[in-house]
């Protein structure tokens, strides 16, 4: 099962939480009007539209074809090209900075992609990478909770996805780089009730919607009872916190 569906259906669920974390992490990038910044795997164009409201010309890069079409429609002159991380599509040094928000768990083969990354990158410019915590990310972590209860057969636990911690991050960057930071990242969203995220789950974005919606009807209720228990049983409007690290650092020459 496709771990991304529709551009909408995104927005739905990860995009409220992307579009707060993008400003963070450009400004820990170092982003600055006049750059040259390249997003990788841009999605449906989160961090795309903050670099290009600070001022920087940017690219962006996804391997989905919905995406591209969804981030074009809202950036119109941004070039962007469909094409995973593996193989970016621009020559070498060609930008001050490359950033991935969100995407490394992603990438078919991460170390390969940070690599590509590097390759784009001018000698002294930032390669920057994010993605939650595996605990720090409180709406994620209930749902590990949850797929927990009901063991880990179907797809992909989010518990056993890749580069969700400092440590795992980190290692992109151990050859190659040098001057590497790295920076816990912190973003708070809303919902009017329950049914929102509940709902925005069954869109069956990542490995958290692609579990929920493989569900047959009993588990399913069964798992939105305890989904909803794991995150306090909320009554009414609620908020969930949303940590990422984020490691930037610099080729080596």
């Amino acid at each position: 099962m496709a771990l991304f569906t529709s551009g909408s259906a995104y927005e739905d669920f990860m995009g409220r939480y992307s579009r707060r974390l993008a400003p963070l992490f450009a400004e820990f990038a170092g982003i600055s009007s006049g750059m040259a910044v390249a997003d990788v795997g841009a999605g449906t164009g989160a961090l795309t539209a903050e670099l290009v409201r600070l001022g920087a010309t940017v690219a962006a890069a996804d391997p989905s074809p919905e995406f591209v079409a969804s981030l074009l429609q809202n950036l119109p002159d941004v070039e962007a090209h469909q094409a995973p991380a593996e193989q970016l599509p621009w020559p070498d040094g060609a930008f001050d900075a490359v950033l991935a928000q969100l995407v490394v768990t992603f990438m078919r083969d991460a170390p390969a992609g940070v690599a590509e990354m590097r390759r784009v990158v001018r000698p002294g410019g930032t390669v920057a990478a994010c993605m939650w915590d595996r605990e720090g990310m409180e709406l994620l972590a209930a749902v590990n909770r949850t797929q927990g209860a009901f063991g880990s057969s179907g797809p992909m636990p989010e518990a056993r996805t890749l580069y969700r911690t400092r440590e795992e991050i980190e290692s992109l960057f151990a050859d190659g780089f040098g001057e590497m930071t790295s920076e816990l990242l912190e973003v708070e969203c809303s919902y009017r009730d329950f049914d929102e995220l509940w709902t925005s789950l069954l869109g069956g974005v990542g490995p958290a919607g692609a579990w929920a919606v493989s569900l047959g009807v009993a588990e399913r209720d069964a798992a939105r009872a305890e989904l909803h228990r794991q995150l306090g049983e909320p009554g009414g409007s609620f908020a969930l916190r949303a940590r990422a690290w984020a490691t930037r650092a610099r080729p080596e020459t």
